[in-house]
């Protein structure tokens, strides 16, 4: 059989029996459910490193051991967040207002996975879906399937001997567009999750069905006067070089003013940065993306020694991070765009209000509604630029990489983010079990039933038989 055929065939098979399993999966209690999503945090935290190990050989994005990391934040953290919530059954009532909330599962999902969370995206998105009492079918990305299929073999089984009904959890082998497209087309599927690319993030929102899509993450980095500033510099460069710089929350660009500038310049140098002259921030400019504009895959989760050895530039030894120091934003400035690697862009403003102007242009630019990171000890100053800053999370002094998916802040712990309707997004969150779920609403009536006519019926009545005799 032809390979897009296969794929749409073995799409709606899975769809089939993931809809069986939801058939079951809508009777479970509470307890049933923490029972499975308790089960699968340990199987694949028992599993974290053989699969981060996995992840990085098949896709050449990364390192082995931050993968690992991920993998553990993706069952530990996520499960710590969600243990005690209430997602089914009776979540509130209210007896003054005589009103009831009830948690009911959304059914059957669709999860797109991407290629540069190819395994944590799979644990955090299955717990959340089954704690929300919802069957998952994913489908992996092509570069990625091999490492994908397996983390969801570890959290379909760890989820069967917990008593989940087979078919719950289930994912495509045979990945094409055609059959990614029919997944997310099939009857049976309620909503779905794209954590991926933004060609197919846009067509999970063409395809006729409610989606929580993630947008692109282009977060600029503003190093405040009243910062920190070696322990600013520390913590972006930590967060640009996690993984090598392939999680969407890593910062894109750092922004200071004028008379910060040296100080931030001789911080970088001494911490691994490397701020590159001309002509070598043009070589490097020129690998980054293809002459069609899509990311070059070829630097995507690469080290800044393999970057530079491919743009043909010689780099001091220990360098962690690249950096150009620019002046535009837009097409013709690649450095401006989101980077899936450690490169930065760097920017000189002369004050404040020229350093929010071009935070919000790199932001409409790409990435709006997504990540902006602020390092300060002033806090008017924060609350000004969080009123102004077109993002869902506004980060203060912490990592992008890390404060974004809430491992070192207190958002909530996930590898999918929402962006926002400014970002084309249907939600604005780190997304969660809550965001799985819709709510059933019981309401008592509360105000005696009157049958006496309302205020002026008669006239109205009157009024309404004069006009129609005039049209019959």
């Amino acid at each position: 059989m032809d390979q897009d055929l296969a794929s749409r065939q073995e799409a709606r098979e899975l769809a089939q029996l993931a809809q069986q399993a939801q058939q079951k999966l809508r009777t479970f209690s509470q307890a049933q459910l923490d029972q499975i999503t308790k089960a699968i945090c340990q199987a694949f935290s028992a599993n974290a490193a053989r699969l981060g190990k996995m992840a990085q050989e098949e896709t050449g994005f990364g390192n082995a051991k931050d993968k690992e990391t991920k993998n553990r934040f993706a069952s530990e953290k996520v499960y710590e967040a969600i243990a005690s919530m209430k997602t089914v059954g009776l979540l509130e009532e209210d007896p003054e207002k005589k009103l009831w909330e009830i948690g009911v599962p959304v059914g059957v999902i669709a999860a797109i996975v991407p290629s540069t969370n190819p395994t944590s995206t799979v644990c955090h998105n299955a717990m959340i879906a089954l704690k929300a009492g919802c069957a998952i079918v994913f489908t992996p990305h092509p570069a990625a399937a091999k490492c994908t299929v397996e983390a969801v073999e570890v959290v379909a089984q760890a989820a069967r001997e917990a008593g989940c009904p087979s078919g719950a959890v289930s994912c495509m082998k045979l990945s094409t567009m055609e059959g990614t497209r029919e997944l997310m087309t099939c009857p049976q599927v309620r909503l779905i999750l794209a954590t991926g690319g933004p060609g197919m993030v846009k067509a999970a929102y063409s395809s006729g069905k409610p989606a929580i899509g993630v947008g692109a993450g282009n977060g600029p980095a503003y190093i405040h006067g009243s910062a920190d500033v070696s322990r600013a510099v520390e913590q972006i460069l930590s967060s640009k070089t996690f993984d090598n710089g392939i999680i969407c929350a890593s910062e894109q660009s750092i922004l200071v003013e004028r008379n910060l500038d040296q100080r931030v310049r001789q911080e970088l140098s001494k911490q691994g940065g490397y701020l590159m002259n001309d002509q070598e921030a043009q070589k490097v400019g020129q690998l980054l993306f293809r002459p069609d504009g899509r990311l070059n895959p070829k630097i995507v989760g690469k080290t800044a020694a393999d970057i530079a050895r491919q743009a043909g530039i010689s780099i001091p030894s220990g360098t962690r991070v690249l950096l150009a120091q620019q002046t535009q934003v837009g097409d013709s400035a690649p450095y401006s765009w989101e980077k899936l690697c450690p490169v930065l862009a760097y920017y000189v403003e002369e004050n404040e209000a020229q350093i929010l102007r071009r935070a919000q242009e790199l932001l409409y630019l790409e990435g709006a509604g997504h990540s902006f990171m602020m390092h300060a000890q002033d806090e008017a100053v924060v609350r000004r630029f969080a009123l102004e800053i077109p993002v869902s999370r506004f980060l203060v002094n912490t990592p992008g990489a890390l404060g974004g998916i809430g491992a070192t802040t207190n958002l909530f712990p996930a590898m999918t983010l929402g962006c926002g309707a400014v970002g084309g997004s249907s939600s604005s969150n780190n997304i969660g079990p809550m965001d799985l779920i819709n709510v059933r609403r019981v309401a008592w009536g509360t105000e005696p039933h009157s049958s006496q006519p309302l205020p002026n019926e008669d006239l109205i009545s009157a009024l309404a038989a004069e006009i129609m005799k005039k049209f019959l």
